[in-house]
């Protein structure tokens, strides 16, 4: 969707298409297709639900929040504790005891509005890792009428594995709130014909939702009263769940449904698809994260082919006292090159690409970690996402480039963003073989003028310095 879109014009032409159109059989997991050798392209879905998993605390954003208030009477203010929230004391319990002490820059900000009376639609924007689950589960928790035996509040998700994540949440946070009653819709679900649900919160896809509301009828969809459309930004990026979600929300009652959109990229696509879907929004931005290069020193080597940037990678790795690196490459058949022969030469290593399951993704971070392998070879499916404390060093084997071959300066930045978290140093080295990767570099330095130092590799003395 990289051209502009009508919204009005494509959501009106999409209900027109879908009257009497079956659509809830839609994939609710992508297909097992083979992908392209290049993992750029990562699954979006897929790699959102990385990203929540990964991320074992909040990422720490001292950037401003940027809030557009579309609702002049809207009241908006910002707590600092969540006991200033006034929220039922069995929630807040459950609140602490997952480790939530103050709440973070988007909780401060979104939780006021999402709690507010009357209640208040709410578009957000900030990446993962800053706390957006927790503060719409909290709001959907709040909103519940335990009294009332029916589903009030539908959260949806766009695969089957982050809705499990978002109700895992919800359980936990619900804790001590056994009244709270919550159902998946979701695949290898099933409810008896002709039943009513009762559970007061449904977390599910698209496809499950609009199956159990339209065909089957085991609950109201105008009944809802808080509608959530979790990862707005992956939903619109798969087809079908655009259809389905301009379904449901068709059948929504929406002047009496609070609507809360979350997403995490700032495409203009997902905004103008929200705007159009939730009316009179109030819109926080978490402003887009510019991870300080400030703390990350930043190299090139020379190399002449390959095997040369292989030996570069073993001379720095052998004399630098580091704790763990990543090392990002353009391909997932060099990555396995690589692996093959670092391992080959006794080093502790991991490789993490777009071939393998969400399961073994997550099995490679866990003890990536846990520091069972000191190395980790992947590909740009992660140059987004993890947070680990002993990540000292950031190996650019090949440099990233876009669709045209031009160096691609936002990916650089989250690749190199992977090392100097949490406040330490952090060392950025960029292996060039070519002409072109040298153009490339180039490139990055001016586009963030930020000095990319040449590292004599010959040089034991200048190599043994960046350990200091």
């Amino acid at each position: 969707m990289s051209e502009k879109v009508d919204w009005a014009k494509y959501v009106s032409e999409t209900e027109k298409k879908l009257e009497g159109v079956d659509i809830t059989k839609t994939e609710e997991k992508p297909s097992n297709e083979e992908q392209k050798e290049n993992d750029s392209d990562a699954n979006p879905a897929e790699a959102s639900l990385l990203a929540k998993i990964i991320r074992k605390g909040l990422v720490e954003n001292k950037n401003d929040i940027e809030v557009q208030r579309k609702d002049p009477r809207s009241p908006l203010y910002s707590v600092k504790t969540f006991e200033a929230l006034n929220l039922n004391p069995n929630l807040l319990k459950g609140v602490y005891e997952m480790g939530f002490n103050a709440p973070s820059k988007i909780q401060e900000t979104a939780l006021p509005a999402l709690l507010a009376d009357p209640p208040q639609n709410l578009i957000a924007q900030s990446q993962s890792g800053t706390g957006k689950t927790a503060a719409f589960v909290l709001a959907m928790l709040s909103r519940v009428d335990a009294s009332k035996k029916y589903p009030q509040v539908l959260c949806l998700s766009p695969t089957y594995e982050l809705a499990i994540q978002t109700g895992e949440v919800a359980a936990h946070m619900a804790k001590f709130c056994p009244e709270i009653e919550m159902k998946f819709a979701v695949s290898g679900e099933t409810v008896p014909r002709n039943s009513k649900l009762t559970e007061h919160i449904i977390i599910g896809t698209p496809g499950k939702v609009l199956d159990w509301g339209t065909k089957f009828k085991v609950f109201d969809l105008k009944k809802i009263r808080v509608f959530v459309l979790d990862e707005a930004d992956v939903m619109i990026a798969i087809q079908g769940h655009q259809d389905q979600c301009i379904r449901i929300h068709k059948i929504l009652d929406a002047a009496n449904c609070q609507m809360m959109f979350f997403s995490a990229t700032y495409d203009s696509e997902v905004m103008d698809f929200a705007e159009h879907i939730v009316k009179n929004p109030i819109i926080i931005r978490l402003k887009r994260e510019e991870e300080s290069l400030d703390n990350i020193m930043q190299y090139y080597v020379q190399c002449n082919g390959a095997e040369d940037k292989y030996n570069a990678i073993t001379t720095i790795y052998s004399m630098v006292g580091v704790g763990q690196a990543i090392i990002f490459c353009h391909t997932r058949k060099t990555a396995a090159w690589l692996s093959e022969k670092m391992s080959r030469d006794g080093h502790a290593v991991a490789v993490l690409s777009g071939d393998l399951t969400v399961e073994q993704r997550i099995n490679v971070l866990d003890r990536f970690r846990e520091g069972k392998e000191r190395v980790l070879i992947t590909t740009n499916v992660l140059s987004r996402g993890i947070d680990v404390e002993q990540v000292t060093i950031v190996v650019n084997f090949d440099l990233p480039v876009d669709m045209s071959g031009k160096a691609d300066c936002e990916t650089y930045l989250h690749r190199i963003g992977r090392t100097g978290r949490f406040g330490k140093n952090g060392i950025a080295i960029n292996l060039i073989d070519s002409q072109k990767s040298m153009e490339i570099c180039k490139a990055i330095e001016k586009h963030f003028e930020r000095k990319i130092h040449f590292l004599n590799i010959e040089d034991s003395d200048e190599i043994e310095k960046l350990g200091n």
